[in-house]
């Protein structure tokens, strides 16, 4: 039996080609730990996934998708040596310890066109950006296709024996930092987060947060930062989770006149997505 290989340029075209084809409207991209608790010995695994409520498909690791992929261990940036078509796209020893394991990765740009304006309006809308009619229609941008560029801002917390340790901000372009350590012995609870665009905190934002629980289903509840950019969200023991965010904003190539190009993006959203589990 002759076995066929593809090329990575081949592989990538192909997962592309079927993120692109897929419509933006509520579709999450986010880091998807094999094991949230993994003990010394064991393996820290995880999949880049793409879908809908919490659910989605894997992709391996392709290193011409990413900017950024990094994994810290108890704060100490650990080296990762991935092969392209990795999958897991994340896989290394864990060390002896305990620590609090925070994995990181930013995409390259992607597009996304849309032909019906109400299709752009409903996912402006459910993403909780009032103003984006408004907005497009005083810069004079086209209402007959939209074009629209997305980045992906993820992370992803996993326990290393107890888990001990404290997130921390990682510079990326949109993020999430927890403030509260979902693995450690005295959690009560309630999930603590700040949410960062450009190093600063996002007052009044929407996080959306997929509740999965161990039958599967999944939850999705809508809350809000405060002023200071924090949220503090109820999360129920044994549920693994999923928070995610969204900055839209006018994009680069935008020319706020008739005269610009309809085949470049007009607008740009980045996505912060964040994934834990509460331990039993």
């Amino acid at each position: 039996m002759k076995v066929r290989f593809m090329k990575l340029s081949q592989l990538s075209a192909i997962i592309f080609s079927i993120l692109s084809a897929a419509p933006a409207f509520a579709h999450e991209y986010w880091l998807s730990p094999v094991n949230y608790q993994v003990e010394s010995g064991e393996k820290i695994a995880a999949h880049f996934r793409n879908g809908e409520e919490f659910t989605g498909a894997a992709f391996p690791y392709l290193p011409n998708r990413l900017t950024r992929f990094e994994v810290k261990i108890g704060g100490k940036e650990v080296p990762l040596s991935p092969r392209a078509g990795d999958s897991p796209a994340l896989s290394l020893p864990a060390p002896e310890g305990d620590a609090l394991v925070v994995a990181v990765a930013e995409t390259t740009p992607s597009k996304v066109t849309y032909e019906d304006f109400d299709k752009f309006l409903r996912f402006a809308k459910h993403k909780d950006f009032p103003k984006a009619e408004s907005d497009h229609r005083a810069n004079g941008w086209s209402t007959e296709k939209v074009v629209e560029s997305y980045t992906r801002h993820v992370k992803t917390l996993i326990a290393l024996g107890a888990g001990a340790g404290q997130d921390a901000p990682n510079g990326m372009a949109t993020e999430f930092v927890a403030l509260t350590n979902p693995y450690a012995a005295d959690f009560a609870g309630k999930m603590k987060v700040a949410l960062l665009y450009q190093g600063t905190p996002r007052a009044n934002a929407q996080i959306e947060v997929f509740d999965r629980a161990p039958d599967d289903s999944v939850t999705i509840t809508l809350h809000r930062t405060d002023a200071a950019g924090e949220a503090l969200v109820p999360v129920t023991a044994g549920h693994e989770y999923l928070f995610d965010a969204v900055v839209l904003r006018a994009a680069a190539e935008a020319q706020a006149s008739a005269g610009y190009d309809p085949d470049q993006p007009v607008w740009e959203t980045l996505w912060a997505t964040l994934t834990f589990a509460v331990p039993q």
